[in-house]
């Protein structure tokens, strides 16, 4: 096996890594104020390189113009650029990790304090990163023809009615969730020391979720896995019982 490395700030790295390179999977970065830059520097080294295919994680949102969480829409930008670069591509839109829910809950303390975020009524079809990770693997070991894309999500969708219900399930205690207020959720947490901006993100967030941002379910996952994902309640069992 021969390793190329490139980073996503050093155009030169990029264009020598992709030297003898077929398909090309960029994983979306991390660096929230620079990323669109650095897909673009991707894509443009894969076009230099005629790749013959890319391959790019983005995100499952119902609609990009109303998001309230502004640094999801770098996702569709991407997806934009890699479009008009005319290379064959690959697009895996990912709905939000079940593995997160933990996080999004507050760990183990939701079994004493319940859950209280701005969600509302919101659905999300969550599904397991391993198998997302899984399914990609799939799709992209398989000869494909013409520009795809793949909307990877559970078979259905859940509320945190039904994440609180799980949880009451799995300790045998009574987990309850209360939609919260995005304003009152926001100063909360900023009271516990988060800066504003990402108190207003991860706000937003969440009030997309509210707003049926995650509400999407397609059968592409459970194909590509040849299975039917993880469901809620196993794949809650399976979080909270590492």
């Amino acid at each position: 096996m021969t390793i190329h490395i490139g980073t996503y700030d050093d155009i030169q790295s990029l264009d020598r890594a992709m030297l003898g390179i077929e398909t090309v999977l960029l994983i979306a970065g991390t660096d929230e104020e620079n990323r669109v830059n650095q897909h673009q520097n991707v894509v443009n080294a894969a076009k230099k390189a005629s790749i013959r295919r890319i391959a790019y994680t983005s995100r499952a949102l119902r609609d990009p113009a109303t998001l309230v969480n502004q640094l999801m829409k770098g996702h569709f930008q991407t997806e934009d650029y890699i479009k008009a670069s005319e290379l064959p591509y690959t697009l895996f839109e990912n709905i939000l990790y079940m593995d997160a829910i933990p996080q999004f809950v507050g760990g183990d303390a939701v079994f004493e304090r319940g859950i209280h975020i701005p969600a509302g009524q919101g659905r999300v079809a969550l599904a397991l990163r391993s198998e997302m990770g899984e399914a990609i693997a799939n799709a992209l070991a398989t000869t494909a023809e013409g520009n795809l894309t793949y909307h990877l999500t559970n078979r259905e969708s859940y509320s945190f009615y039904d994440v609180a219900a799980v949880l009451t399930n799995l300790s045998g205690k009574p987990v309850t969730y209360t939609p919260a207020e995005p304003a009152t959720f926001e100063t909360q947490l900023i009271g516990r020391g988060l800066p504003d901006v990402v108190a207003r993100r991860i706000t937003g967030f969440i009030t997309d979720i509210a707003n049926g941002q995650e509400d999407i379910v397609s059968l592409d996952l459970e194909n590509l896995l040849g299975r039917k994902p993880t469901n809620l309640k196993q794949g809650l069992t399976l979080l909270y019982t590492r």
